[in-house]
Protein backbone atom coordinates (compact mmCIF):
# COMPACT_ATOMS: atom_id res chain seq x y z
CA UNK A 1 0.00 0.00 0.00
CA UNK A 2 2.65 2.51 1.20
CA UNK A 3 1.92 6.13 0.37
CA UNK A 4 1.48 6.67 -3.34
CA UNK A 5 -1.77 5.77 -5.06
CA UNK A 6 -1.59 3.55 -8.11
CA UNK A 7 -2.58 5.27 -11.34
CA UNK A 8 -4.44 2.18 -12.52
CA UNK A 9 -6.82 0.35 -10.30
CA UNK A 10 -8.86 -2.77 -10.70
CA UNK A 11 -12.23 -2.19 -9.16
CA UNK A 12 -13.72 -5.46 -10.23
CA UNK A 13 -13.67 -8.76 -8.47
CA UNK A 14 -12.80 -12.11 -9.95
CA UNK A 15 -15.24 -14.86 -10.45
CA UNK A 16 -13.18 -17.48 -8.72
CA UNK A 17 -9.68 -18.62 -7.97
CA UNK A 18 -7.43 -18.27 -10.97
CA UNK A 19 -10.07 -16.62 -13.18
CA UNK A 20 -9.08 -13.42 -14.89
CA UNK A 21 -10.95 -10.35 -13.80
CA UNK A 22 -12.94 -7.95 -15.88
CA UNK A 23 -11.11 -4.82 -17.08
CA UNK A 24 -10.41 -2.08 -14.53
CA UNK A 25 -13.42 0.00 -13.59
CA UNK A 26 -15.96 -2.76 -14.31
CA UNK A 27 -17.76 -4.33 -11.38
CA UNK A 28 -18.43 -8.07 -11.63
CA UNK A 29 -21.89 -7.73 -10.08
CA UNK A 30 -22.93 -4.97 -12.48
CA UNK A 31 -21.60 -6.98 -15.42
CA UNK A 32 -23.53 -10.08 -14.37
CA UNK A 33 -26.81 -8.20 -13.95
CA UNK A 34 -26.32 -6.33 -17.24
CA UNK A 35 -25.68 -9.56 -19.14
CA UNK A 36 -28.68 -11.15 -17.42
CA UNK A 37 -30.86 -8.25 -18.57
CA UNK A 38 -29.61 -8.54 -22.17
CA UNK A 39 -30.26 -12.28 -22.21
CA UNK A 40 -33.74 -11.79 -20.77
CA UNK A 41 -34.63 -9.11 -23.32
CA UNK A 42 -33.35 -11.30 -26.16
CA UNK A 43 -35.31 -14.29 -24.89
CA UNK A 44 -38.54 -12.30 -24.54
CA UNK A 45 -38.24 -10.74 -27.98
CA UNK A 46 -37.28 -14.04 -29.58
CA UNK A 47 -40.13 -15.89 -27.90
CA UNK A 48 -42.64 -13.72 -29.76
CA UNK A 49 -41.78 -15.63 -32.94
CA UNK A 50 -43.25 -18.76 -31.33
CA UNK A 51 -46.64 -17.03 -31.35
CA UNK A 52 -46.59 -15.94 -35.00
CA UNK A 53 -47.58 -18.46 -37.68
CA UNK A 54 -45.28 -18.90 -40.65
CA UNK A 55 -42.14 -17.55 -39.01
CA UNK A 56 -40.53 -20.80 -37.82
CA UNK A 57 -39.83 -23.93 -39.79
CA UNK A 58 -42.15 -26.80 -38.92
CA UNK A 59 -40.96 -29.86 -37.03
CA UNK A 60 -37.50 -29.92 -35.47
CA UNK A 61 -36.88 -26.25 -36.30
CA UNK A 62 -39.62 -25.05 -33.96
CA UNK A 63 -38.43 -27.31 -31.14
CA UNK A 64 -34.81 -26.23 -31.60
CA UNK A 65 -35.88 -22.59 -31.54
CA UNK A 66 -37.94 -23.09 -28.37
CA UNK A 67 -35.03 -24.86 -26.69
CA UNK A 68 -32.74 -21.98 -27.63
CA UNK A 69 -35.09 -19.43 -26.06
CA UNK A 70 -35.33 -21.61 -22.94
CA UNK A 71 -31.53 -21.64 -22.74
CA UNK A 72 -31.49 -17.84 -22.83
CA UNK A 73 -34.02 -17.67 -19.99
CA UNK A 74 -31.98 -20.17 -17.95
CA UNK A 75 -28.70 -18.29 -18.48
CA UNK A 76 -30.37 -15.02 -17.53
CA UNK A 77 -31.74 -16.51 -14.30
CA UNK A 78 -28.36 -18.07 -13.48
CA UNK A 79 -26.52 -14.75 -13.81
CA UNK A 80 -29.20 -12.86 -11.90
CA UNK A 81 -28.93 -15.30 -8.99
CA UNK A 82 -25.14 -15.70 -9.02
CA UNK A 83 -24.51 -11.97 -9.53
CA UNK A 84 -20.89 -12.29 -10.53
CA UNK A 85 -19.10 -13.09 -13.75
CA UNK A 86 -15.47 -13.20 -14.84
CA UNK A 87 -13.79 -12.36 -18.11
CA UNK A 88 -13.79 -15.95 -19.39
CA UNK A 89 -17.50 -16.40 -18.69
CA UNK A 90 -18.30 -13.07 -20.33
CA UNK A 91 -16.31 -14.00 -23.43
CA UNK A 92 -18.08 -17.35 -23.57
CA UNK A 93 -21.50 -15.72 -23.30
CA UNK A 94 -20.69 -13.25 -26.09
CA UNK A 95 -19.58 -16.04 -28.43
CA UNK A 96 -22.62 -18.08 -27.41
CA UNK A 97 -24.79 -15.13 -28.46
CA UNK A 98 -23.20 -15.27 -31.92
CA UNK A 99 -23.85 -19.02 -32.20
CA UNK A 100 -27.44 -18.65 -30.96
CA UNK A 101 -28.11 -16.15 -33.72
CA UNK A 102 -26.92 -18.70 -36.28
CA UNK A 103 -29.23 -21.34 -34.75
CA UNK A 104 -32.13 -18.90 -34.89
CA UNK A 105 -31.45 -18.23 -38.58
CA UNK A 106 -31.53 -21.96 -39.35
CA UNK A 107 -34.90 -22.30 -37.58
CA UNK A 108 -36.64 -19.43 -39.40
CA UNK A 109 -38.29 -19.56 -42.81
CA UNK A 110 -37.24 -16.07 -43.96
CA UNK A 111 -34.10 -14.88 -42.08
CA UNK A 112 -33.85 -11.59 -43.98
CA UNK A 113 -37.32 -10.69 -42.73
CA UNK A 114 -37.45 -12.17 -39.24
CA UNK A 115 -33.78 -12.59 -38.18
CA UNK A 116 -31.65 -9.79 -39.58
CA UNK A 117 -28.00 -9.46 -38.47
CA UNK A 118 -29.15 -6.56 -36.31
CA UNK A 119 -29.88 -9.23 -33.68
CA UNK A 120 -26.10 -9.55 -33.25
CA UNK A 121 -26.12 -6.07 -31.74
CA UNK A 122 -26.77 -7.62 -28.31
CA UNK A 123 -23.52 -9.65 -28.13
CA UNK A 124 -21.66 -6.85 -29.93
CA UNK A 125 -22.54 -4.29 -27.25
CA UNK A 126 -21.91 -6.75 -24.42
CA UNK A 127 -18.46 -7.57 -25.80
CA UNK A 128 -17.62 -3.91 -26.38
CA UNK A 129 -18.48 -2.92 -22.82
CA UNK A 130 -17.20 -5.87 -20.84
CA UNK A 131 -14.27 -7.42 -22.77
CA UNK A 132 -10.63 -6.36 -23.27
CA UNK A 133 -9.49 -5.52 -26.79
CA UNK A 134 -8.11 -8.93 -27.81
CA UNK A 135 -11.23 -10.99 -26.97
CA UNK A 136 -13.32 -8.23 -28.53
CA UNK A 137 -11.35 -8.56 -31.78
CA UNK A 138 -11.97 -12.33 -31.74
CA UNK A 139 -15.68 -11.62 -31.35
CA UNK A 140 -15.60 -9.13 -34.25
CA UNK A 141 -14.01 -11.74 -36.51
CA UNK A 142 -16.65 -14.25 -35.39
CA UNK A 143 -19.36 -11.69 -36.16
CA UNK A 144 -18.13 -11.40 -39.74
CA UNK A 145 -18.16 -15.18 -40.17
CA UNK A 146 -21.60 -15.52 -38.59
CA UNK A 147 -23.03 -12.86 -40.92
CA UNK A 148 -21.67 -14.70 -43.95
CA UNK A 149 -23.05 -18.05 -42.73
CA UNK A 150 -26.45 -16.61 -41.80
CA UNK A 151 -26.99 -14.73 -45.07
CA UNK A 152 -25.58 -17.38 -47.39
CA UNK A 153 -28.88 -19.33 -47.93
CA UNK A 154 -30.67 -16.10 -48.87
CA UNK A 155 -28.34 -15.01 -51.71
CA UNK A 156 -27.64 -16.67 -55.05
CA UNK A 157 -24.94 -14.17 -55.98
CA UNK A 158 -21.59 -14.34 -54.20
CA UNK A 159 -21.07 -10.63 -54.76
CA UNK A 160 -24.42 -9.77 -53.21
CA UNK A 161 -23.68 -12.05 -50.26
CA UNK A 162 -20.26 -10.51 -49.64
CA UNK A 163 -21.57 -6.97 -49.93
CA UNK A 164 -24.52 -7.54 -47.60
CA UNK A 165 -22.45 -9.50 -45.07
CA UNK A 166 -19.72 -6.86 -45.22
CA UNK A 167 -22.18 -4.05 -44.61
CA UNK A 168 -23.87 -5.88 -41.74
CA UNK A 169 -20.65 -7.03 -40.07
CA UNK A 170 -18.98 -3.66 -40.67
CA UNK A 171 -21.86 -1.79 -39.06
CA UNK A 172 -21.91 -4.12 -36.04
CA UNK A 173 -18.14 -4.05 -35.60
CA UNK A 174 -17.99 -0.27 -36.00
CA UNK A 175 -20.65 0.09 -33.30
CA UNK A 176 -18.76 -2.32 -31.05
CA UNK A 177 -15.46 -0.50 -31.52
CA UNK A 178 -17.13 2.86 -30.89
CA UNK A 179 -18.60 1.62 -27.63
CA UNK A 180 -15.25 0.09 -26.66
CA UNK A 181 -13.41 3.39 -27.24
CA UNK A 182 -16.09 5.23 -25.27
CA UNK A 183 -15.69 2.71 -22.44
CA UNK A 184 -11.92 3.22 -22.44
CA UNK A 185 -12.41 6.96 -22.13
CA UNK A 186 -14.90 6.57 -19.30
CA UNK A 187 -12.61 4.16 -17.46
CA UNK A 188 -9.65 6.54 -17.72
CA UNK A 189 -11.78 9.33 -16.30
CA UNK A 190 -13.00 7.10 -13.47
CA UNK A 191 -9.46 6.02 -12.58
CA UNK A 192 -8.23 9.62 -12.72
CA UNK A 193 -11.12 10.79 -10.54
CA UNK A 194 -10.53 8.03 -8.01
CA UNK A 195 -6.81 8.81 -7.91
CA UNK A 196 -7.45 12.50 -7.36
CA UNK A 197 -9.95 11.76 -4.59
CA UNK A 198 -7.36 9.68 -2.72
CA UNK A 199 -4.17 11.53 -3.60
CA UNK A 200 -2.50 14.63 -2.24
CA UNK A 201 -1.82 16.75 -5.32
CA UNK A 202 1.51 18.18 -4.10
CA UNK A 203 3.30 15.12 -2.74
CA UNK A 204 1.51 12.26 -4.47
CA UNK A 205 0.87 10.62 -1.10
CA UNK A 206 -2.49 9.39 0.10
CA UNK A 207 -4.73 12.03 1.65
CA UNK A 208 -6.94 12.27 4.73
CA UNK A 209 -9.98 10.91 2.89
CA UNK A 210 -8.20 7.71 1.91
CA UNK A 211 -6.93 7.30 5.46
CA UNK A 212 -10.52 7.36 6.72
CA UNK A 213 -11.70 4.95 4.01
CA UNK A 214 -8.99 2.43 4.87
CA UNK A 215 -9.56 2.55 8.64
CA UNK A 216 -12.14 -0.30 8.75
CA UNK A 217 -9.97 -2.58 6.63
CA UNK A 218 -6.79 -1.97 8.64
CA UNK A 219 -8.66 -2.20 11.95
CA UNK A 220 -10.23 -5.49 10.97
CA UNK A 221 -6.96 -6.91 9.65
CA UNK A 222 -5.11 -6.05 12.86
CA UNK A 223 -7.88 -7.61 14.95
CA UNK A 224 -7.80 -10.83 12.92
CA UNK A 225 -4.00 -11.00 13.10
CA UNK A 226 -4.00 -10.35 16.85
CA UNK A 227 -1.59 -7.40 16.56
CA UNK A 228 -1.69 -3.77 17.61
CA UNK A 229 -2.22 -0.79 15.34
CA UNK A 230 0.18 2.13 15.52
CA UNK A 231 -0.34 5.70 14.38
CA UNK A 232 2.60 8.04 13.89
CA UNK A 233 2.10 11.75 13.44
CA UNK A 234 5.05 13.52 11.80
CA UNK A 235 5.30 17.29 11.86
CA UNK A 236 8.15 19.06 10.04
CA UNK A 237 10.12 21.32 12.38
CA UNK A 238 10.28 25.07 11.64
CA UNK A 239 8.58 24.55 8.30
CA UNK A 240 6.76 27.89 8.50
CA UNK A 241 10.10 29.62 8.99
CA UNK A 242 11.43 27.86 5.89
CA UNK A 243 8.43 29.04 3.86
CA UNK A 244 8.75 32.62 5.11
CA UNK A 245 12.49 32.78 4.46
CA UNK A 246 12.80 31.01 1.10
CA UNK A 247 9.27 31.07 -0.33
CA UNK A 248 6.50 28.55 -0.84
CA UNK A 249 8.14 27.03 -3.92
CA UNK A 250 11.06 25.90 -1.77
CA UNK A 251 8.66 24.63 0.88
CA UNK A 252 6.78 22.60 -1.72
CA UNK A 253 10.05 21.15 -3.00
CA UNK A 254 11.01 20.12 0.53
CA UNK A 255 7.63 18.46 1.07
CA UNK A 256 8.05 16.45 -2.12
CA UNK A 257 11.55 15.39 -1.10
CA UNK A 258 10.31 14.31 2.34
CA UNK A 259 7.46 12.36 0.72
CA UNK A 260 9.89 10.49 -1.54
CA UNK A 261 12.20 9.70 1.35
CA UNK A 262 9.38 8.49 3.62
CA UNK A 263 7.89 6.35 0.84
CA UNK A 264 11.16 4.46 0.70
CA UNK A 265 11.34 4.09 4.48
CA UNK A 266 7.88 2.82 5.42
CA UNK A 267 6.96 -0.86 5.22
CA UNK A 268 4.94 -2.14 2.25
CA UNK A 269 1.80 -2.66 4.36
CA UNK A 270 1.97 0.76 6.05
CA UNK A 271 -0.28 3.62 4.99
CA UNK A 272 1.49 6.96 4.59
CA UNK A 273 -0.74 10.00 4.15
CA UNK A 274 -0.43 13.76 4.20
CA UNK A 275 -3.25 15.09 6.34
CA UNK A 276 -2.54 18.78 5.86
CA UNK A 277 0.21 21.38 5.77
CA UNK A 278 3.47 19.90 7.00
CA UNK A 279 1.78 17.07 8.93
CA UNK A 280 1.87 13.44 7.84
CA UNK A 281 0.43 10.26 9.34
CA UNK A 282 1.73 6.70 9.11
CA UNK A 283 -0.68 3.92 10.04
CA UNK A 284 0.46 0.32 10.39
CA UNK A 285 0.37 -2.80 12.51
CA UNK A 286 3.02 -3.72 15.09
CA UNK A 287 3.53 -6.77 17.24
CA UNK A 288 5.15 -4.87 20.11
CA UNK A 289 5.64 -1.21 20.92
CA UNK A 290 9.39 -1.47 20.34
CA UNK A 291 8.69 -2.28 16.69
CA UNK A 292 6.83 1.01 16.36
CA UNK A 293 9.71 2.87 18.00
CA UNK A 294 12.21 1.43 15.53
CA UNK A 295 10.03 2.37 12.58
CA UNK A 296 9.54 5.91 13.92
CA UNK A 297 13.30 6.35 14.30
CA UNK A 298 13.78 5.14 10.73
CA UNK A 299 11.23 7.67 9.54
CA UNK A 300 12.87 10.45 11.54
CA UNK A 301 16.22 9.70 9.90
CA UNK A 302 14.57 9.50 6.48
CA UNK A 303 13.19 13.02 6.91
CA UNK A 304 16.52 14.35 8.17
CA UNK A 305 18.34 12.87 5.17
CA UNK A 306 15.85 14.16 2.60
CA UNK A 307 17.08 17.00 0.40
CA UNK A 308 15.11 19.18 -1.97
CA UNK A 309 16.40 19.99 -5.44
CA UNK A 310 17.92 23.16 -3.99
CA UNK A 311 19.57 21.29 -1.13
CA UNK A 312 17.21 22.40 1.63
CA UNK A 313 16.43 20.01 4.47
CA UNK A 314 14.20 19.80 7.53
CA UNK A 315 13.75 17.58 10.55
CA UNK A 316 10.58 16.05 11.97
CA UNK A 317 9.08 15.57 15.40
CA UNK A 318 7.18 12.29 15.62
CA UNK A 319 4.53 11.11 18.04
CA UNK A 320 3.53 7.44 18.31
CA UNK A 321 0.38 5.91 19.73
CA UNK A 322 -0.44 2.21 19.85
CA UNK A 323 -3.80 0.50 20.39
CA UNK A 324 -5.20 -3.00 20.16
CA UNK A 325 -8.42 -3.08 18.08
CA UNK A 326 -11.52 -4.10 20.02
CA UNK A 327 -14.47 -6.00 18.60
CA UNK A 328 -17.50 -3.79 18.01
CA UNK A 329 -15.82 -0.38 18.13
CA UNK A 330 -16.21 2.16 15.34
CA UNK A 331 -12.96 1.91 13.31
CA UNK A 332 -13.04 5.52 12.10
CA UNK A 333 -13.69 6.96 15.57
CA UNK A 334 -11.02 4.66 17.03
CA UNK A 335 -8.59 5.76 14.32
CA UNK A 336 -8.96 9.42 15.18
CA UNK A 337 -8.63 8.71 18.90
CA UNK A 338 -5.37 6.95 18.09
CA UNK A 339 -4.19 9.79 15.84
CA UNK A 340 -5.11 12.36 18.51
CA UNK A 341 -2.95 10.51 21.03
CA UNK A 342 -0.08 10.39 18.54
CA UNK A 343 -0.57 14.09 17.84
CA UNK A 344 -0.35 14.83 21.55
CA UNK A 345 2.89 12.85 21.76
CA UNK A 346 4.23 14.81 18.80
CA UNK A 347 3.83 18.02 20.82
CA UNK A 348 5.87 16.40 23.59
CA UNK A 349 8.64 15.78 21.05
CA UNK A 350 8.39 19.42 19.92
CA UNK A 351 8.73 20.78 23.45
CA UNK A 352 11.58 18.40 24.21
CA UNK A 353 13.80 19.82 21.49
CA UNK A 354 12.34 18.67 18.15
CA UNK A 355 13.85 16.12 15.75
CA UNK A 356 12.91 13.27 18.06
CA UNK A 357 10.30 10.62 18.77
CA UNK A 358 7.81 10.54 21.66
CA UNK A 359 5.51 7.68 22.65
CA UNK A 360 2.01 8.51 23.86
CA UNK A 361 0.54 7.22 27.11
CA UNK A 362 -1.81 4.29 26.89
CA UNK A 363 -5.49 5.22 27.38
CA UNK A 364 -6.32 5.44 31.06
CA UNK A 365 -8.10 2.48 32.62
CA UNK A 366 -11.33 2.81 34.56
CA UNK A 367 -9.34 2.94 37.78
CA UNK A 368 -7.71 6.10 36.50
CA UNK A 369 -4.19 4.71 36.11
CA UNK A 370 -2.24 4.89 32.88
CA UNK A 371 -1.59 1.49 31.38
CA UNK A 372 1.97 2.46 30.43
CA UNK A 373 4.24 5.45 30.74
CA UNK A 374 5.46 7.76 28.01
CA UNK A 375 8.67 6.83 26.29
CA UNK A 376 9.76 10.45 25.82
CA UNK A 377 9.26 11.96 29.26
CA UNK A 378 7.21 15.11 29.47
CA UNK A 379 3.75 16.38 30.32
CA UNK A 380 1.72 14.84 27.51
CA UNK A 381 -1.00 16.91 25.87
CA UNK A 382 -4.34 15.26 26.40
CA UNK A 383 -3.43 13.92 29.86
CA UNK A 384 -4.60 15.35 33.17
CA UNK A 385 -3.69 19.01 33.55
CA UNK A 386 -3.33 19.68 29.83
CA UNK A 387 -5.94 22.15 28.59
CA UNK A 388 -6.96 23.35 25.15
CA UNK A 389 -5.36 26.70 25.97
CA UNK A 390 -2.00 25.13 26.74
CA UNK A 391 -2.21 23.11 23.52
CA UNK A 392 -2.83 26.31 21.58
CA UNK A 393 0.25 27.83 23.21
CA UNK A 394 2.21 24.75 22.21
CA UNK A 395 1.02 25.13 18.64
CA UNK A 396 2.20 28.71 18.54
CA UNK A 397 5.69 27.60 19.50
CA UNK A 398 6.05 25.31 16.45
Amino acid sequence: MIGRPSHASDLSSGDGAGERRLPAGLDSRVAALSLAALLLIGALMGSLNLLVDGVLRDGAGRWAYAATMALLFALSAHLAIRRRVGQAHTFGLVLLGDVIYLVVVLCIEDPLRYATPLMLLFPALAGAWFLPLRPLCVHMIATTGICLAALWPSYDSAVGLIVQAGVSAGTLNAAAMGVYLLRQRVQRLLVATETLSHQDALTGLYNRRYLVEQAPRMWGQARRDGVQLSAMVLDLDHFKRLNDEFGHAVGDSVLRAVARSLTGAVRPADLLARTGGEELVVLGSVGVVAEGRRLAERLRLAVANARSDDGHAVTASIGIAVARPVEGEDPVAALWRLVDRADAAMYVAKRSGRDRVALADRPRSRAGHAESSTWQRGHAPGSAGWSETSRAVGSAEL
